[in-house]
């Protein structure tokens, strides 16, 4: 008890000094570099760096570095957001200085969008030449939502997040997610896809599918949308994921049925044309989950342009079932 109130202490003095109010009231809505904060405030970025770390130390912020850079945070733990909620509601309203700083957030998170959308502007001829190919991102949406259903779940890793269109998608399903995407300049328009859809209960961190840097046994729901196709070997990958699903979680995977278009290697850096739905589900059931049928899209003879086949696989860490009475996240949920 003792330790608790002085940690309480702790925090409440690191609170307690106007800048590092307005960071945390800006940290309250997502991701924030040190080059932003300092664009906000006006302050140098040694003297907010101070601040930050004040922050970090007393538990109110997480830190993410990402190559050259550093995102901040507001911690999601459950008692840090309860007392910040309450701070804020006490010293928010009507405070002008906070009222500008969330007007010089919004014009810099529209120049951010900008920005991002001009990156994936430059990328659209080829992405269009690709979709020319493939099965209606509506229809395969829709079947996604279809074989996840509708219980929810605690928290979410998507893998290969790229623009950040799962973490949209399935935003009604989770109470926490984590985009992982080792490209900088796809974070940014996941995270410009994020501000645009009003998403704050998901982020987005640089990281690698094959050292996911995730506490084992963590992920309720786990995705790999289009991914697999970019590695040779995908499966120390999958074994990686298999670590951090929690017992009971899904394992939910979208990708090419085999094909022939040998340009995706050429133009998309594909290292592999699909994967045989018998073969994946074997490396899953190899991996200890159990393997629900797999569905097929875009193999309708009847139209005159044929689509390349999509597969998507749905897995279920067994233990649940097995070690009842103890639940997952998503059975406590559902």
């Amino acid at each position: 008890m003792a330790d608790s109130f002085d940690i309480g202490i702790d925090r409440l003095k690191a609170m307690a000094e106007p800048t590092r109010l307005r960071l945390l009231a800006l940290l309250q809505g997502g991701d924030l570099s040190v080059k932003d904060l300092t664009t906000i405030l006006g302050q140098s970025q040694p003297r907010l760096s101070r601040h930050l770390k004040l922050l970090t130390d007393a538990g109110w912020i997480t830190r993410y570095p990402e190559g050259a850079w550093v995102y901040y945070r507001l911690s999601d733990a459950a008692d840090i957001r309860d007392l910040w909620q309450a701070t804020y509601a006490h010293l928010g309203k009507g405070s002008d200085v906070l009222a500008q700083d969330q007007d010089r957030l919004v014009r810099l998170k529209e120049e951010q969008r900008q920005r991002a959308q001009s990156f994936f502007d430059d990328h659209a001829a080829r992405w269009d030449a690709l979709r020319a190919d493939l099965v209606p991102e509506a229809d395969v949406e829709a079947s996604i939502l279809k074989v996840l259903g509708k219980a929810r779940v605690d928290s979410f890793l998507d893998i290969g997040t790229g623009t950040g269109r799962m973490l949209v998608l399935l935003a009604d399903l989770y109470r926490q997610a984590t985009g992982i995407d080792p490209s900088p300049a796809m974070l940014k328009v996941a995270r410009s896809t994020l501000i645009e859809h009003g998403i704050n209960h998901a982020q987005v961190r640089q990281g690698d599918g094959h050292a996911l840097g995730i506490p084992a046994q963590s992920q309720d729901l786990v995705a790999l949308h289009q991914v697999m196709h970019f590695f040779d070997d995908p499966r120390p990958m999958l074994a990686e994921v298999c670590r951090v699903l929690a017992p009971g979680g899904r394992l939910l995977i979208v990708d090419f049925a085999p094909h022939g278009v040998e340009r995706l290697r050429s133009d998309h850096q594909h290292r592999r044309l699909g994967f045989d739905a018998d073969e994946v589900s074997r490396w899953l059931s190899a991996l200890g989950l159990s393997v629900e049928p797999v569905k097929t899209l875009g193999r309708d003879q009847s139209t005159h342009h044929q689509q390349l086949p999509v597969h998507i696989w749905v897995a279920r860490d067994p233990r649940a079932l097995v070690d009842a009475p103890v639940l997952s996240n998503a059975s406590v949920l559902a």
